[in-house]
């Protein structure tokens, strides 16, 4: 694992073409447009309106999206549809080389799909932002980027990718896809876990809140602000999330316990 400070050179203009043009992949569009980068994109839902708007061009037509010269594909899915969304892609239409990036929030599930799906001259970079557009949108400085290498010939455009993320000041982070899977579990998942639970629990703000209390608030709202599909995809499709939510249940019921116990001892000395 390796970190990096950000760079003050500007990236290579590429042209990105962007599969899934949902809320992050338009979020990310947005900061590549201002560098100057072209972008495309292609999606499910028919996004040229808003594409217009953003002088993105949008192709409802997937192998002409595939043909348009792209230097980068983006892959901006979300996580369940992954699969789902490649496979139906006429991928052996490429006609050169292209570095393939994803943004999902787990790493080595998407590295593993792109790998088997993509024809083997297909460079591979798996990423994830940790960040979105709501921690994002004051912008990207010290916010972390994840990113490993995973299959990376065209050396040139995989740092002028990268770059985009430099030039914004994000912090570096390289490491591989099963340590970030590792540690997201514990972080990412685990933080959505609580959050969701704390929605059901239905915490609301009250007049007396302590600063921790607010904080839970807080991390509620976050985290049930983004999707159950997202929140569904952290858990299934990242191999140490299920031991994550083990521990979570061991660890209350240990709490819980301790203070039964507690209690039944002070219950006792008052009987005596």
């Amino acid at each position: 694992m390796s970190s990096s400070s950000s760079s003050t050179l500007p990236a290579q203009s590429l042209k990105i073409g962007i599969v899934g043009f949902g809320n992050f992949g338009q979020f990310l569009a947005k900061t590549m447009i201002k560098q100057g980068h072209s972008i495309r994109a292609t999606s499910r839902t028919d996004y040229s309106q808003l594409c217009d708007q953003l002088r993105v061009s949008f192709f409802r037509d997937v192998l002409a999206f595939l043909e348009a010269d792209n230097d980068v594909i983006l892959i901006c899915t979300s996580i369940l549809s992954l699969s789902e969304v490649l496979n139906s892609m006429p991928l052996h239409c490429l006609k050169r080389q292209t570095l393939f990036v994803d943004v999902l929030s787990v790493k080595e599930y998407p590295r593993n799909v792109l790998l088997q799906v993509l024809p083997e001259e297909m460079d591979v970079l798996c990423t994830h932002p940790m960040f979105g557009p709501d921690s994002g949108k004051k912008g990207w400085k010290d916010l972390t980027f994840m990113y490993d290498k995973v299959r990376v010939r065209d050396e040139a455009a995989c740092s002028s990718f990268l770059r985009i993320f430099e030039c914004e000041g994000c912090r570096m982070m390289e490491m591989s896809c099963q340590e970030h899977d590792k540690l997201a579990a514990r972080s990412q998942f685990l933080s959505h876990a609580i959050g969701r639970i704390l929605s059901e629990m239905g915490i609301e703000s009250t007049s007396i809140d302590t600063k921790s209390f607010e904080t839970l608030v807080r991390l509620k709202e976050s985290t049930t602000n983004d999707s159950f599909d997202l929140f569904s995809g952290l858990f299934i499709r990242n191999r140490f999330a299920q031991q994550e939510l083990m521990n979570l249940e061991h660890s209350f019921e240990m709490v819980k316990q301790k203070l039964l116990k507690t209690m039944n001892e002070e219950q006792n000395l008052k009987r005596v």
